[in-house]
């Protein structure tokens, strides 16, 4: 049914990931490829200039190691890349040609009635099928 599952992973909620990731597991029952994907944001220039050199390689190179210790043994590949967090899931999507995102939701805050959650924008902008893990 589905050939390519991505999964965005915020990996401050490391609990949420896993349970999102066996979600998809579940669904595709090992015929499909899972794709793990961090979003880190992007620090602006005037910024980055002022931080230590390798500090975001440092970062990328943790995030990575963290997504790939969350897909121990289940074979998803994992993905790190830089930008604004729907943005940059949308275009991934896009990328790699998903069939569908299994993304996690947490409970609104108050920001998110105001500016939306990242969930909420990837539903809304998506041209794959997108399934919201709560």
């Amino acid at each position: 049914m589905y050939k390519t599952i991505l999964v965005p992973v915020d990996l401050a909620h490391p609990e949420l990931g896993r349970a999102t990731l066996a979600l998809a597991q579940a669904i595709t029952q090992g015929a499909a490829r899972i794709v793990l994907l961090n979003v880190l944001e992007s620090i602006p220039a005037y910024v980055a200039t002022q931080l230590p050199e390798g500090l975001q390689v440092e970062q990328h190179a943790k995030a990575r190691a963290d997504l790939q210790a969350l897909a121990g043994d289940s074979g998803a590949a994992a993905e790190v890349r830089s930008g604004h967090a729907s943005t940059t899931i949308l275009d991934y999507a896009e990328e790699i040609g998903a069939d569908l995102i299994v993304i996690a939701s947490h409970r609104p805050g108050l920001q998110d009635y105001f500016l939306g959650s990242t969930a909420a924008r990837v539903v809304r902008h998506a041209n794959c099928a997108v399934l919201v893990h709560r």
